[in-house]
């Protein structure tokens, strides 16, 4: 997946686009000598160093899975990419607060998801999706999401209302319980229950109307 997110910089110290290094800087403790990419601790110092090289290598090392992520919570391609540029600024931004206890791509995942979440609040008052033509219920509990081709559930999920598709992402793909999506939406933990269990109804209504459900290959 690419993504049509314009590179930006805080940097000022490493070379114009219009110029060659001789030998680009990430840190300045790797030495000129160094083969192969830099490691996630270098990629890290440089960026604290404001060096623009290594803003850019970790933008374009996490750029297309967190592009993802927003489109997941997005409702249009150019709302992710807002999202995305959003949180990658969040990103360079406060990455000295990170402490290197977890895998920096689950900390730059969780700033995607909190700009996500962001967005969200500001449109949620401008969008009102009817969904009055699906059935309040389940007719089987039998019925299964993991029976459906992920990515053909995916964009299912980015058609749903707002309100629906958060607390369906954050329930069913992020892990987050009830109460904590309560917390994070400004909601009650009963509103984000029964909220989850409408966007269920919706999209199983959506792909039982496909036909025969395809079987999701892990």
């Amino acid at each position: 997946m690419s993504t049509a997110v314009t590179w930006f910089a805080f940097g000022a110290d490493d070379v114009l686009p219009d110029q060659t290094p001789a030998a680009p800087r990430l840190t300045a403790s790797r030495s000129a000598a160094a083969t192969g990419p830099p490691t996630e601790a270098e990629l890290i110092d440089g960026c604290l160093r404001g060096r623009q090289l290594a803003q850019k290598l970790l933008y374009d090392k996490y750029a297309g899975k967190m592009m993802a992520v927003c489109l997941r919570y997005a409702q249009t391609t150019f709302e992710a990419e807002d999202v995305l540029q959003e949180g990658f600024i969040t990103v360079f931004r406060t990455l000295a607060s990170f402490r290197r206890e977890c895998p920096l791509e689950f900390w730059i995942r969780r700033i995607m998801i909190n700009a996500a979440l962001r967005q969200h609040r500001r449109n949620a008052s401008l969008v009102a999706v009817s969904d009055g033509e699906y059935p309040q219920s389940l007719a089987s509990e039998e019925f299964t999401l993991s029976n459906y081709n992920f990515q053909e559930l995916l964009e299912m999920v980015q058609e749903l209302a707002p309100r629906y598709r958060m607390v369906f992402n954050l329930y069913a793909i992020e892990g987050y319980n009830h109460k904590e999506i309560g917390e994070l939406l400004g909601i009650t933990e009963g509103t984000s229950k029964s909220q989850y269990s409408r966007a269920r109804v919706i999209l199983q209504t959506k792909l039982e109307r496909l036909g025969t459900p395809t079987r999701h290959v892990s």
